[in-house]
């Protein structure tokens, strides 16, 4: 699929819905343009087998599922944001840990962006991939 092509839910094989949908309280504060609102619209297809995601769009419902499996991960509603351009309103991750293991609000409002930036825009990842390490340096190790 090139990248002229937009990514739909019929250009995916299978795909499953989330079965355990937990809302991520913590989302991302970032606003994305109006270039880059229309290019998430257009999603992506994972191209190679070390890519774990397929993204598309309805609406305003960006749906990110595991490539290999079609196990839906994240449903993500955009909506206008203040100024111009789209932020994220809301959204649930898959709770069922035999589907997705999610390691709390905080990682996940990380990745959520981290999909929508880097693998969908392309976009340089350095700043998002620090909050990360950041957060993992500062929170309580568990014992083994």
């Amino acid at each position: 699929m090139t990248a002229d092509v937009p990514v739909t839910r019929e250009s995916l094989r299978r795909l499953h819905p989330i079965s355990t949908p937990r809302p991520v309280s913590q989302l991302p504060d970032r606003v994305w343009t109006g270039e880059g609102w229309d290019r998430i619209r257009r999603g992506y297809r994972a191209r190679v087998m070390d890519e774990k995601g397929n993204v598309f769009v309805e609406g305003d419902v960006l749906f990110m599922h595991r490539s290999w499996t079609g196990h839906g991960v994240y449903e993500v509603s955009f909506a206008s944001a203040t100024g111009g351009g789209r932020r994220i309103a809301s959204a649930v991750v898959e709770a069922d840990g035999e589907r997705c293991r999610s390691m709390g609000d905080e990682h996940d409002c990380l990745r959520m962006e981290l999909i929508i930036s880097a693998i969908v825009l392309g976009e340089a990842a350095v700043e998002i991939e620090g909050r990360g390490s950041a957060a993992s340096a500062s929170a309580p190790q568990s014992a083994p």
